[in-house]
């Protein structure tokens, strides 16, 4: 028999995280711990209300698999047993790291994944005034990340833009606007977008609407996210975005991950790498797709206070890997 343990944790951020749908000032993630033959193996997943999730509803989801997880359920027998979400990724992280635990070794050397020594990645500046948002640029710069994922609604994109951008004329940026924007104007924005330099663009549409983005002519790249879940999500995507965000906690887990990234690519679209506010633990399960990702977003744990030990070591647009096992 497989031991089960399932928790729920609160992990308080270092300063508020503001997107255009709300302000976040601690990440509240579930915890899945299975362990066999004293080898034990944990997932983590953050429930999202965006999709209809909660603490208690994953709670539930998990809950009702515990019999079939005791008695050693599979990675492809949970696919079929819950639908994507962070329910299933909590899982399918812990078995995923089990499994690589039971050979003594990291989950991308049980994948026969090469990785850097070091993983360069965005860092997000979250929304707030123009200037504040410059100066949290200029310290993410000074502090070595090279790469900027800047937070949008529909206020102040210009003003915003323009602060970052005089305070950090070297740096990469990229925009995100969580499904903020609307048709109307749109043109106009991705226009200012490319004149800045910003090199991709977000979901600026609400899921429901991105229709409005089918063969519209746009300077810089469009990447999906929130339209973006599963395999079965792509058909829709086609001549709309160039890119699709994944996200572990979208796809239920790094199974189905590394399913849609083969087929993104083969469908011609490029990868993002993303994640929620999370800890370490979560950010280690989605390692194995670094190789695949045009742009990586795996900052969540930088918010927090304090990340969990042992965790990977972070620092502003990097992730040391030298010492992880």
């Amino acid at each position: 028999m497989r031991a089960v343990r399932v928790y729920p944790e609160a992990w308080p951020l270092h300063k508020p995280f503001i997107i255009a749908r709300g302000a976040r000032t601690e990440a509240g993630v579930v915890v899945v711990e299975l362990e066999e033959n004293g080898v034990k193996g944990i997932g983590e997943c953050t429930p999202y209300p965006r999709y209809g999730e909660s603490e208690s509803s994953v709670l539930a989801q998990i809950s009702a698999l515990l019999p079939a997880l005791e008695r050693g359920l599979s990675r492809e027998a949970l696919q079929q047993a819950l639908p994507a979400g962070a329910a299933r990724n909590a899982i399918d992280s812990a078995l995923w790291d089990l499994a690589a635990r039971q050979q003594q070794q990291t989950l991308w050397q049980s994948l026969a994944t090469p990785l850097p020594a070091t993983v360069s990645m965005a860092q997000t500046v979250s929304i707030d005034t123009p200037e504040a948002m410059a100066s949290s640029a200029l310290a993410a710069w000074d502090n070595g990340a090279r790469l900027l994922k800047i937070k949008l609604d529909d206020h102040l994109i210009t003003e915003r833009l323009m602060a970052i951008r005089t305070a950090v004329p070297e740096a990469r940026l990229i925009v995100d606007a969580n499904e903020s924007w609307h048709s109307e104007g749109l043109a106009a924005r991705c226009q200012l977008l490319a004149d800045l330099g910003v090199e991709m663009l977000e979901q600026p549409l609400p899921a429901e609407e991105d229709a409005g983005l089918e063969n519209f002519i746009h300077p810089l790249p469009i990447c999906a996210d929130e339209s973006c879940h599963t395999r079965e999500s792509l058909p829709a995507l086609r001549a709309r975005y160039e890119l699709v965000n994944i996200k572990l906690d979208k796809t239920g887990g790094l199974t189905e991950a590394l399913a849609l990234a083969n087929a993104a690519e083969a469908a011609g679209f490029g990868v993002m790498l993303g994640c929620m506010l999370c800890t370490s633990r979560a950010i280690n399960a989605a390692l194995p797709l670094v190789p695949r990702a045009r742009f990586i977003d795996l900052d969540g744990p930088t918010w927090l206070a304090v990340d969990v030990e042992p965790g990977l070591r972070f620092s502003a647009g990097r992730i040391d890997l030298t010492a992880a096992s």
